[in-house]
């Protein structure tokens, strides 16, 4: 018979980690840098032996695809499901079953079709109501265009939000397990059910996937000479088209109802822009088209500030450098002894010339004392 669980487990029992690509690895990492136990399994060995190499975790090999794990293997306290989201739920019932005494949760970014397929499990017997209620659905909104363990980084959720999915019949400590981990990796915890979680995602992450994509795969028989006039406008737009196609099948097609929801809704705008775009000299049509943009500056306005604070526009300072070593470390030294806060920072390159555009973002009521302090520092202030 399993044992009672224990509110706080995470750094007192080991940590088991099934599949060790970007978030399993990164979580791995964070979690030994707290002082946790892990360890990790994953069906391609390859994948555990790099994650293992740099230091996410120790082997565990007695979770394979067919076989049970022995009697006397140490059992972990819990069980984070890192594989890919078109398995994890299957991997999710494997592990309830597999180890009684543990809390399981998942990092996929779907929440609502991993839940049913728990309740399926128990529908058929698969599982008991006692051993589901181990589980909660979670998923860390923190990742990168780029995948696999080499790509980990233990800091990879460090203010991150980590959503927790938990229901009514889910055991308070396997909420309190996954909390934990969330906190000592360094994210902020936020609790929503499985069906406003996938809504959200599906218009603050899926959409801009599809949209970066889109407008990327327009690009493939761009002339050279045109892409050389591009600037961080479009390298902005389409950053996360570099993400990797098999992962994006599987989050897509999970996800497909709610997403489906918000590209009817895009369709319908495209169709009204394309119909005004036809005839752009007739009458309203130009104030269709600002109504457009107006109505994306709106929609811009409403995005979380500043460390989640209310929306604040900032002064930009842009700064030219050479491109060369020390430059923007000498700028920001430069800053500091001003004494004015940089708010956000970013680099652009100018075509053709060894220089770039340091663009440091200000408090409005900032802007003119660094420019007059970068000047007399004998920067170029443009």
């Amino acid at each position: 018979m399993a044992r009672a669980l224990l509110p706080a487990r995470v750094l007192t029992e080991p940590v088991l980690i099934r599949g060790t690509g970007l978030l399993g690895t990164s979580i791995g990492l964070g979690l030994r840098a707290a002082g946790a136990e892990v360890w990790l399994a994953d069906p391609s060995p390859s994948a555990q032996a790099v994650a293992v190499d740099i230091g996410a975790g120790d082997p565990f090999p007695a979770v394979d695809d067919g076989g049970s794990v022995a009697p006397d293997t140490p059992q972990p306290g819990t069980v984070v499901v890192a594989s890919p989201p078109d398995v994890t739920g299957q991997v999710v019932v494997d592990s309830l079953r597999r180890f009684p005494d543990a809390v399981v949760l998942d990092v996929a970014s779907v929440k609502g079709a991993i839940a049913a397929e728990v309740q399926t499990a128990v529908g058929n017997g698969a599982l008991t109501a006692a051993e589901a209620a181990r589980y909660v659905g979670t998923h860390p909104m923190a990742g990168s265009e780029r995948s696999g363990p080499v790509a980990a980084r233990g800091q990879l959720f460090t203010a991150a939000p980590w959503v927790v999915c938990a229901t009514e019949e889910t055991d308070p400590a396997a909420v309190a397990a996954a909390e934990e981990i969330a906190r000592n990796l360094g994210a902020t915890v936020h609790r929503m059910s499985a069906e406003d979680h996938d809504a959200s995602v599906a218009l603050i992450s899926h959409l801009p996937q599809i949209a970066a994509s889109l407008v990327s795969s327009r690009l493939q028989e761009t002339p050279a000479a045109s892409l050389a006039l591009a600037g961080n406008g479009l390298r902005d737009t389409t950053r996360i088209a570099a993400s990797d196609p098999q992962l994006w099948v599987q989050i897509l097609a999970a996800n497909a109802p709610e997403i489906l929801e918000i590209l009817y809704g895009v369709r319908d705008d495209l169709d009204r822009l394309i119909n005004t775009m036809e005839d752009p000299s007739a009458p309203g049509a130009r104030l269709d088209i600002a109504q457009l943009i107006a109505e994306g500056n709106a929609g811009h306005a409403r995005i979380p500030g500043k460390h989640g604070g209310p929306p604040q526009a900032f002064a930009v300072v842009t700064v030219i450098v050479d491109d060369t070593p020390g430059q923007i470390s000498a700028v920001l030294q430069d800053v500091g002894v001003a004494g004015v806060n940089v708010e956000d920072l970013r680099m652009d390159h100018s075509a053709g010339y060894q220089v770039g555009m340091l663009e440091i973002s200000v408090l409005p009521g900032r802007r003119q004392e660094l420019t007059d302090a970068l000047t007399a520092r004998g920067w170029k202030v443009v």
